[in-house]
């Protein structure tokens, strides 16, 4: 079994989840990061774990995989439904996402 480092910033790990009350089911997202993000029969995105388990529970999170941080940051900017928050494990600060100030 291999272990992915997972991506970080200022050394702190890094997770994403998906608001899907305001998804719009665009697959933008599937489409930067099919490892990270999937759509469902509900035609929503949804996250994924490092073994390919969708999670559909709201707020559900899944750790981002640092080979994987370019393409998660992107689906992030590039969501038109701007549902996509990535924040530190920690503390829960987003750090990409619509709710970074």
């Amino acid at each position: 079994m291999s272990v992915q480092q997972e991506a970080s910033v200022d050394g702190e790990a890094l997770e994403v989840w998906i608001d899907q009350d305001l998804c719009t089911g665009d697959g933008i997202c599937a489409q930067y990061a099919p490892e990270v993000f999937e759509l469902d029969i509900d035609g929503l995105a949804y996250v994924k774990t490092a073994d390919d388990q969708l999670l559909q529970d709201p707020g559900a999170t899944t750790r981002v995989p640092l080979p994987l941080l370019t393409d998660v940051v992107d689906s992030a900017k590039e969501c038109p439904g701007e549902c996509i928050h990535v924040r530190r494990v920690s503390d829960k600060v987003e750090v990409y996402g619509p709710d970074v100030a």
